[in-house]
């Protein structure tokens, strides 16, 4: 065996290792979420030695599992759109529009990564409970519509859009509507994709800020009725660990489908920040 292949193979065993340490607790779950509860306290081993599905019948049939679904989908489908589409419209703003105060606008929405979004929670509590929106879906969504990193990725990418194409379009009678969403829109579908995927995950994870704002159980989102329904069950390693995969199935599902968009959509969020 000639050296570089001796490290070619050393480095894939390592990769494998990693990979292994990084999934088993994801497997340990799905084996835990399987066995009676008379199963997990006695000395079960780590290897999947039953199928009992009733940790996830008790789940479903006792807690409010769909609803938090459906408030779960429906702000996080919401605030994806509205962030899209407004931090689009801002970045098309900032880079193909003269007006003044452009320049300090677009140090602002940059400055804006200094401000922890913790720091904000008071006062955006505060305005909510102002407006009537607390135990609602636009007191979940409204504070989280604010994302920088979405306005400048669309800036850097309509910057570098020659200017050729945009006095083409304005010579045959276009506006700034017809540039921005049937020549510019159509040109980064890719990122526009990647920052939907890496917006919609990040928004159905969020926990700290749905569980100031709602207080009501049916208003509740996957990552706040968790916690209910732990309270609720005790000391219950399988339905818990059920409940947990249940929660995380989609944004699972959509990782297997979109794993080059949601990689894309990292790196992109990554570089931006860094």
């Amino acid at each position: 065996m000639t050296a570089k292949r001796a490290r070619n193979f050393a480095f894939s065993g390592i990769v494998l290792i990693a990979a292994m340490i990084w999934i088993f607790p994801l497997y340990w779950a799905l084996t835990t979420s399987l066995r009676s509860e008379n199963r997990i306290v006695s000395d079960a081993g780590i290897f999947m030695d039953e199928l009992n599905f009733s940790a996830y019948v008790e789940v479903l049939s006792t807690s409010k599992l769909p609803i938090w679904y459906l408030n779960s989908v429906a702000t996080s489908v919401i605030t994806t759109a509205i962030v899209l589409l407004t931090g689009m419209m801002c970045a098309y703003a900032l880079s193909q529009l003269r007006f003044p105060g452009r320049k300090a606008l677009y140090l602002l929405v940059v400055a804006s990564f200094m401000v922890p979004v913790p720091a904000l929670y008071v006062a955006q509590f505060i305005l909510m409970s102002d407006l009537g929106l607390v135990n609602t879906w636009w007191g979940i969504i409204l504070p989280q519509l604010i994302v920088p990193v979405v306005v400048i990725v669309y800036k850097q990418f309509f910057d570098a859009i020659p200017k050729e194409m945009r006095e083409a379009v304005l010579l045959d009678g276009g506006g700034e509507f017809t540039l921005l969403f049937k020549l510019y829109l159509p040109l980064n579908w890719g990122i526009t994709a990647a920052l939907a995927i890496i917006t919609f995950i990040t928004t159905w994870n969020n926990f700290f800020w749905p569980f100031l704002i709602v207080t009501s159980e049916n208003m509740m989102t996957i990552p706040v009725g968790i916690t209910q329904v732990n309270d609720a069950f005790g000391v219950a390693y399988a339905r818990m660990m059920a409940l947990a995969l249940l929660a995380a199935a989609p944004v699972i599902i959509g990782y297997l489908i979109f794993q080059k968009r949601v990689t894309e959509a990292v790196m992109i969020s990554a570089g931006v920040k860094g």
